[in-house]
């Protein structure tokens, strides 16, 4: 988001950033981004919880809020954008706004289905998951476990429950599956064609075409890469570390549990290598030692080019930034959306999964001994890297958000008022 909002403001574009605050107020503060904080402001607390019920990773009965979270957050959304003149909303993962933009009238923005979208699946892009949702499923045979991993997506209406509840409330659209959880009016697939491998106007030319299954407004839209650069310098005691000489291993699975990291770092140990951990959220500091160096929220732009391997829970901005730098990455994916991430880059050689349940298993260390030694993984990470070099992601999407603005009926409001919310 806060890239998009720099590509915005380059741009001349009006934008106002708002959050239902939380862990990462801090990157917004240090970033210098006035915000405003929408409904009741989130404790680290309730944004821990939050993760553990995410999608792919908690109860899919659930809708990760309450309905009562749910009402009064849609409600303070709706009554933001209205106040503000906002004539498009666009989100990471601040799922509310998929009510609220409907209660105010606008269109939303998402970035976060990643190359989760329609065409993939319905051209049986989606890899088996590395850990189905359910163990049961583990028993099948894989062609049939992947046959379903993209049938699933449009009748399966998991975390759904709590959206439809309050939209009926409310009175607008509710949530019709799983895929429409994941989008937006208009949807950009922050990855390249020769990546994803769907040529790019046959993803915009993609529509709903009357099927229950979608929004009937979504649009796709190719933009690259989006991933963090944040403005904040690598603390001292981490450029000290990463110019010691010998290998590093990079963890940064930041939306885990923190029973996940310790089992990485603990079987990674055993390797004769060093190891930072980007804790974020967790109190990991039991893990540290002389080859394990412990940290907080780090700007990865910065530490993935200085490191040899990355070990991740495959989601889109530490997928990309690795990429971005050309390293190598382990991938340990929480849900749909990362799984695909991952294999997309195992399809090109510069990645592999592994599973939670392999993850604090002897499994990763030998897995991450074979792509430290192997060069043909570091290779394959250089060779994306070019489809990267010259792809303005955040200015691509800045452009899109922009032009949806513009096709937006003004009313009687003065141009001035037109507003571009990041939230």
């Amino acid at each position: 988001m806060l890239e998009i909002h720099r590509a915005l403001r380059s741009r001349g574009a009006p934008v106002r950033v708002a959050t239902q605050g939380g862990s990462y107020e801090t990157v917004l503060r240090s970033a210098g981004v006035p915000y405003d904080v929408i409904g009741p402001r989130m404790s680290e607390q309730r944004c821990a919880e939050f993760m553990r019920n995410a999608v792919g990773v908690g109860n899919v009965r659930q809708s990760m809020y309450t309905d009562a979270e749910l009402r009064s957050y849609v409600r303070a959304e709706a009554a933001y954008f209205r106040t503000n003149h906002v004539q498009v909303a666009v989100t990471g993962f601040t799922l509310t706004a998929l009510l609220s933009t409907r209660l105010a009238g606008i269109p939303l923005v998402t970035e976060h289905a990643g190359c989760w979208v329609p065409p993939t699946y319905e051209r049986g892009l989606l890899p088996a998951p590395i850990e189905p949702i359910k163990p049961a499923l583990r028993a099948l045979p894989r062609p049939v476990m992947q046959w379903l991993t993209n049938a699933s997506p449009r009748w399966l209406r998991f975390y759904c429950g709590g959206f439809n509840r309050v939209a009926a409330e409310l009175g607008v659209p509710g949530v019709p599956s799983l895929a429409a959880l994941m989008l937006g009016d208009l949807t950009l697939v922050p990855e390249v064609p020769e990546i994803l491998g769907i040529p790019a106007a046959e993803l915009a030319g993609w529509r709903p075409a009357g099927r229950a299954a979608y929004w009937p407004t979504t649009r796709l839209r190719y933009t690259g890469p989006l991933y963090a650069r944040l403005d904040v310098p690598l603390p001292d005691r981490v450029v000290d570390f990463l110019n010691r000489p010998g290998r590093v291993i990079y963890v940064a699975i930041t939306s885990s549990s923190a029973d996940l990291v310790r089992g990485v770092v603990r079987q990674l140990s055993s390797l004769d290598e060093r190891i930072l951990v980007a804790g974020t959220l967790h109190d990991l500091g039991d893990l540290a030692s002389d080859r394990v160096l412990v940290a907080g929220v780090l700007p990865s732009h910065l530490v993935m080019p200085r490191v040899d391997l990355a070990v991740t829970a495959g989601g889109q901005g530490s997928v990309q930034t690795a990429m971005a730098a050309g390293t190598p990455l382990v991938g340990i994916p929480l849900q749909p959306e990362q799984d695909l991430n991952v294999a997309l880059l195992e399809r090109q050689g510069a990645a592999r999964r592994i599973s939670t349940r392999q993850a604090s298993t002897p499994s990763l260390a030998q897995l991450a001994r074979q792509m430290l030694t192997d060069e043909r993984y570091r290779e394959s990470a250089a060779r994306v890297q070019r489809y990267y070099d010259g792809v303005d992601g955040p200015g691509n999407a800045a452009d899109a958000i922009i032009a949806l603005a513009a096709a937006q009926p003004m009313a009687s409001r003065p141009a001035t008022h037109r507003r571009e919310a990041v939230s």
